[in-house]
């Protein structure tokens, strides 16, 4: 599999792109521009998506679901039914900090805690057996409708606002809650393998062992993973 990253300007936000053959997922696209969106398109290269994850849905992490949509309308895009709270703030939101004119109306699937999405190639995402499979975690805290996705072929989980290297998502934001997170940290995601790589929405990637190990919100677990090796190599990522 190839994982690719496209930091995204406003909020140095990242989107991510997995592909593995004819299967190609976006992860919580951000750009907010036309110049943006031709950049990450040079990034695609020949690649045609299959399907967009969302995490969850505060603006500077679905800003471009709709430029995406207009180039391939038939593009499925998942995401928690609780998140329509988030989406109901994001045009505000983003016209207070200077974003005019940007969209947030678009079809959406919804996804429950424990679903797998199962992504193929644009032409039957919908039908296709194989592909890139994922369960969504539904890890709330950040905002009401979080998912965190994992992906056990590849051994990653695209983490959002959730879980960061050595922090967690902000819960001084609107329908925001610091001990859902914990909670879902600690019942949910460290239950993961200690060798999962994680990609946040913002900043560095890490492991779930290492997070374990390191992270000052976790110190009641803060203790080595059984099966976390430092030295396993992860998943080839190229940034742009």
């Amino acid at each position: 599999m190839d994982l690719r990253t496209f930091s995204c300007r406003v909020l140095s936000e990242n989107c991510y792109v997995l592909s593995d053959g004819g299967a190609c997922v976006v992860v919580d696209p951000g750009f907010y521009s036309d110049e943006e969106f031709g950049e990450f398109l040079k990034l695609l290269g020949d690649r045609v998506p299959s399907a967009v994850l969302l995490t969850h849905a505060h603006f500077d992490h679905c800003m471009g679901v709709v430029r995406m949509l207009a180039k391939w309308p038939d593009l499925p895009v998942y995401m928690h039914p609780a998140e329509t709270v988030s989406l109901a703030d994001d045009t505000d939101i983003a016209s207070r900090l200077g974003l005019h004119g940007q969209s947030f109306d678009f079809p959406w699937k919804a996804v429950e805690d424990g679903a797998t999405v199962s992504v193929g190639p644009a032409a039957d995402c919908d039908a296709v057996s194989g592909g890139i499979v994922f369960k969504a975690i539904h890890t709330p805290g950040h905002s009401p409708g979080a998912l965190c996705w994992y992906c056990e072929a590849a051994g990653l989980a695209f983490t959002g606002d959730t879980l960061f290297a050595g922090t967690i998502g902000r819960t001084d934001l609107p329908h925001a809650d610091y001990d859902s997170i914990i909670r879902s940290i600690m019942e949910k995601l460290i239950l993961l393998p200690g060798a999962t790589d994680i990609y946040p929405g913002h900043g560095w990637a890490s492991t779930i062992g290492r997070e374990m190990r390191t992270n000052p919100f976790l110190e009641p677990f803060n203790e080595p993973s059984e099966d976390f090796d430092p030295d396993l190599p992860g998943i080839e990522l190229h940034p742009l």
